[in-house]
């Protein structure tokens, strides 16, 4: 069905929509091949609250951006190459509710649908494209992604030291390697991540202590299940601007 509708006129007219949608500053979609398969709204969890997106899925890559105006206007465009996604299912807990984890090994966040059989469509149609991508190329699934960033809400004091407290003046910092909330003195250092950044990134001292002597998997935090232990946070209480974890430690 997605090769019967690559070449259609109506999947030229829908992806070229999504492209008019996020104006000059996104990148082209419309590529040979391309299908847009389904769109919708999704809760993304962010550094500091939850707040609503907008995706788009087509049988190569999965599309988000901010809401300016409902199903006319978005920005802050992202991209993700579906070769490199692995989903997994959250439990459910309070307002989060019908989540699941896209990982890759640039970026990971959780994301949550209105309803379970929104949930389920989503995840059986990534899953779906990414089967097939991984089929056509003979390539194996990613086994390497990014950790998932806790939310600051999460920590009140650091998640390291178990001592710092955080305030106005002690900030909150992400290890990039295991995502922990950490203080400023327990990641003072920085470790190049090729997957993530071509310039060494912020990481806690454990994270750096089991890089340095090779013991690279033992700092990956597992987060799979970790949303459902997050706090009852509001999923209404969302805005438009950039995603918290784009432009902060």
């Amino acid at each position: 069905m997605v090769d019967r509708l690559a070449n259609s006129e109506a999947n030229t007219r829908r992806i070229s929509i999504v492209e008019n949608c996020f104006g000059a500053a996104g990148q082209p979609l419309t590529i040979p091949g391309r299908v847009l398969i389904g769109e919708g709204v999704l809760t993304k969890l962010c550094r500091k609250k939850p707040k609503a997106r907008q995706f788009f899925l087509f049988n190569d890559i999965l599309v988000y951006g901010n809401i300016v105006i409902q199903k006319k206007k978005y920005n802050k465009q992202h991209i993700i190459p579906l070769e490199n996604v692995t989903i997994d299912s959250i439990q459910d807990e309070g307002d989060l509710r019908n989540g699941w984890l896209i990982k890759t090994p640039t970026k990971s966040f959780a994301v949550y649908a209105a309803t379970a059989t929104e949930k389920s469509e989503w995840m059986n149609h990534i899953n779906k494209c990414v089967s097939d991508l991984l089929s056509k190329s003979g390539k194996t699934p990613s086994n390497e992604h990014a950790a998932v960033w806790v939310p600051d809400s999460e920590a009140s004091v650091c998640m390291r030291c178990q001592k710092a407290k955080f305030t106005p003046v002690n900030r909150r910092h992400h290890c990039r390697k295991c995502g922990f909330v950490v203080c400023g003195p327990c990641s003072e250092k920085r470790f190049l991540l090729p997957s993530q950044s071509s310039k060494p990134v912020r990481i806690c001292d454990f994270c750096y202590d089991l890089l340095s002597t090779g013991e690279v998997t033992a700092c990956q935090s597992t987060r799979s299940d970790s949303y459902s232990q997050s706090p009852k946070s509001s999923l209404n209480d969302v805005s438009d601007d950039d995603d918290d974890e784009d432009s902060s430690d």
